[in-house]
């Protein structure tokens, strides 16, 4: 060590702090010998012994990565102290005691861990050692500029200009990182897209085809795709406006019964990637949302294609990816409890939590409370907000400790003439469930349907024994009052989910989920339609992912005279 560098240790307590706080706060990185026989002289002849030009990079980039390490541990510290007593591991007995006591009191340039240990006894590097200068440096230049120049003493201010022609080298690299990322900040600034809004996109790539029976023979296998890009604009930062556009080809498949006559009406095997594809790969705006908070409750509002799931804890993880994602399950049954997908549209909602965040079992719970209107936007009589399709939902949603989540719905719906239960407000019709479930009053003299009400009746709940193994499911029942004779009936449905995330690598999804599609109880058929799917999410990369996996149906007419059907997927999607 130079004369210089020992003597401005022993003679100022701002010194020996600033090098026991860059101790404190850097990596605890044993030096390299390079390091520990520079520190008695200067970076620059250090430099001057090395004329290749590859050497000298090598160099400098030894000394931004020594910097990025201090910096790195440096922001997970503590705010500045106040007292030297806040060290847990600091005792008036040290021998370096009162110098720090002197350096936080008149100088306050001391941090920790943040564990309030001060870890004083470590080695430190030279560029640590400087990192620490710079940050006394900046301290006192503050104390200067405020007119608290006096608790600034001579002795210190001349210690500390020997200090910084002894350390030029190194506090030259700090203070260039620093303009560097001034710059390119800048840069950023000057070319982002917006300063208040994001853009995501979302690309699925699916290869797909059914076996079996009728429906295998009927169908051939196709490639299809859909596009998701949405725009996240934030104006305060805790709302978000979400605007996305979609646009895609998939369209389901044809399925059959023994006879080869084709099952209409329902949704049984439907893909998730299949929600919101226009079939001819035609550009929409297929949402346009904004959540805010008021108070400790948050407000949703939908002022197109809004979803009882954006705003309702669905409880179905590893199956569930918001708004009928790529990241899920495979189907729409797998993916929630069918009773999110009655009505949606335009709307509002109302998240309001309630519960302890203490140690009570009852961990902090919330009570949901959702509108949503399918024909909002049409002025026309049996439309608006009021007289068209609507959903009404309430939910109490419990979480019970930190490893289980419950969830009690109730949904009230109005479907007026033409429409299917399990619609989500979409044109394209039925999501999940068979065509006796989606199918409403019907004329019996001129087939037409007629407009109905709904009262549903839903339990979800999800089980994380361990980080490594997730159980979830669901139970449904729907009561349907048709405004005809004979219009009356019962649907029901359930499922339940094994997830085990992080198989084989992380970030991989191993699910399996089986039950009964939604299923009317009245209907001339009487086979339960059960469902059982299995995938495997692969995640090649944060951005992409390649999912296999299986979706095997049976009776998906809720009769008997159709063959079990299978459908083979291999779906890619790409995030960014």
């Amino acid at each position: 060590m130079s004369n210089i560098l020992w003597k401005s240790l022993v003679v100022s307590p701002a010194i020996l702090g600033a090098a026991l706080l860059v101790s404190s706060t850097a990596i605890a990185a044993p030096s390299t010998t390079q390091e520990a026989s520079s520190i008695g002289t200067s970076s620059t002849t250090e430099v001057s012994q090395k004329p290749e030009l590859l050497a000298t990079e090598t160099k400098e980039a030894q000394v931004l990565a020594q910097v990025n390490r201090y910096s790195n541990e440096n922001n997970n510290s503590l705010n500045q102290v106040t007292s030297v007593s806040q060290f847990s591991d600091v005792q008036p007995t040290d021998w370096a005691f009162q110098a720090l006591q002197s350096l936080v009191e008149r100088y306050g340039c001391i941090a920790g861990y943040p564990n309030g240990t001060y870890r004083g006894n470590r080695a430190l590097s030279r560029y640590e050692f400087a990192a620490g200068l710079n940050s006394c440096l900046d301290r006192v230049n503050e104390l200067i500029a405020t007119a608290t120049a006096d608790m600034v003493t001579k002795q210190d201010l001349a210690t500390l200009q020997r200090l910084q022609e002894e350390f030029s080298a190194e506090l030259a690299t700090l203070r260039g990182r620093v303009d560097a990322l001034e710059g390119r900040t800048a840069e950023l600034e000057a070319n982002q897209f917006s300063t208040t809004t994001k853009l995501k996109g979302e690309a699925i790539f699916a290869v797909t085809d059914t076996f079996g029976g009728q429906t295998g023979q009927a169908n051939r296998a196709v490639f299809q795709n859909r596009v998701r890009l949405g725009l996240e604009t934030s104006f305060t930062g805790r709302d978000i406006l979400t605007t996305r556009l979609a646009a895609g080809n998939a369209t389901g498949f044809d399925l059959r019964d023994n006879a080869n006559n084709p099952i209409i009406g329902g949704a049984v095997g439907k893909q998730t990637f299949e929600v919101g594809s226009t079939g001819a790969n035609s550009v929409r705006i297929d949402k346009l949302t904004y959540e805010a908070p008021v108070g400790p409750a948050r407000v949703y509002l939908s002022a197109s294609g809004g979803q009882h799931s954006d705003y309702a804890a669905v409880n179905n993880p590893y199956f569930f990816d918001k708004t009928d994602g790529g990241n899920g399950a495979l189907s729409t049954f797998a993916s929630e409890n069918p009773i999110y997908r009655i009505g949606g549209g335009s709307g509002i909602a109302l998240n309001v939590p309630f519960g302890k965040p203490g140690d009570s079992s009852l961990k902090p719970s919330s009570l949901t409370l959702g509108y949503l209107a399918s024909n909002a936007n049409d002025p026309s009589p049996s439309n608006g907000l009021f007289d068209g399709n609507y959903a009404a939902l309430g939910q109490l949603n419990f979480n019970v400790g930190n490893r289980v989540a419950l969830a009690a719905t109730y949904v009230h719906g109005y479907h007026k003439a033409g429409s299917s239960l399990f619609d989500s407000g979409l044109d394209g019709g039925a999501l999940v469930g068979t065509a006796q479930a989606n199918t409403l009053g019907v004329n019996s003299v001129t087939s037409e349907t007629r407009a109905s009400s709904s009262n549903s009746y839903g339990i979800s709940a999800a089980i994380k024994p361990s980080n490594r193994l997730s159980l979830s499911g669901f139970v449904s029942y729907h009561d349907v009052t048709g405004f005809g004779a004979n219009d009356d009936k019962e649907a029901w449905s359930y499922g339940v989910g094994l997830a085990l995330p992080d198989f084989g690598k992380k970030g991989n999804v191993l699910g399996i989920f089986g039950g009964a599609q939604p299923y009317s109880l009245g209907a001339t058929g009487r086979e339960t339609p059960y469902q059982v799917e299995g995938f495997y999410k692969y995640r090649v990369s944060e951005n992409v992912s390649v999912t296999p996996g299986v979706i095997w149906m049976t009776s998906p007419g809720q009769a008997n005279n159709t063959n079990d059907t299978v459908i083979g997927t291999l779906r890619t999607t790409f995030s960014f």
